[in-house]
C-alpha cells in the first residue's frame, strides 16, 4: 500500500494540471527513498522506477500503460491501471500477508546502491539521450506552463547562478 504523502502530492499535481507522469513521479521518488533507506533493494534504477509507476497506477493515477516494451510489461501495466481505475476490492488478509512477506523478503536481498545519485544520474542521461531535441524542448515548454510565476522565478535564479558558477571556472 502506498504511503499517504505521495498520494496527496500526486493528487495535487493532477489538480494543478500537471501530466499523469509527473504525478506518478511522486511514487517513483517514494520508491527510490525506500531503496535508500534499506526497506528493500532493486537490481537497477529502472526496476525502482517501474515499481513506483506500478504503485502510481494502482493508486489511481491515470497513467496509461506503455506502448512499447515487452508484452508481459504491458500486461502488468494494463492490470495495474485497471485496478487503480476501478473500485477497490479486498483480498483475504492471510493470502495477502504471505504473498507480501515473500515479496519483501526477496526484495531485501537486492542491492541498495541502485538508488545512488550516480546510478540515477546515469539512468536519467541515458533516457534523455534517446529523446529528440524537439521532444525535450516541448516537455520543457509544457513544464513552464504548469510551474507558476513563483517557481518559474526560482528556477530562473537557480539557472543564472549555475551559469555564473560555470563561467567562472
Amino acid at each position: 500500500m502506498p504511503e499517504k504523502e505521495p498520494m496527496e502530492r500526486a493528487q495535487e499535481d493532477l489538480r494543478e494540471g500537471k501530466s499523469p507522469s509527473t504525478a506518478a513521479g511522486e511514487f517513483v521518488h517514494e520508491e527510490i527513498e525506500h531503496v535508500r533507506e534499506g526497506k528493500h533493494g532493486a537490481r537497477s534504477p529502472q526496476q525502482a522506477i517501474a515499481i513506483g509507476l506500478s504503485k502510481a497506477r494502482r493508486a489511481g493515477v491515470p497513467l496509461k500503460p506503455p506502448k512499447g516494451g515487452s508484452a508481459s510489461t504491458r500486461r502488468a501495466a494494463e492490470h495495474d491501471y485497471e485496478k487503480g481505475q476501478s473500485a477497490h476490492s479486498r483480498r483475504s488478509a492471510a493470502k495477502k500477508s504471505r504473498r507480501s512477506q515473500a515479496r519483501e523478503k526477496a526484495m531485501r536481498r537486492e542491492p541498495k546502491s541502485t538508488a545512488s545519485h550516480e546510478a540515477l544520474s546515469r539512468q536519467t542521461k541515458r533516457a534523455a539521450k534517446k529523446r529528440t531535441s524537439s521532444s525535450r524542448h516541448a516537455a520543457a515548454k509544457k513544464a513552464v506552463r504548469t510551474k507558476g510565476p513563483a517557481r518559474r522565478k526560482a528556477a530562473a535564479q537557480k539557472a543564472a547562478r549555475t551559469r555564473a558558477r560555470r563561467s567562472s571556472r
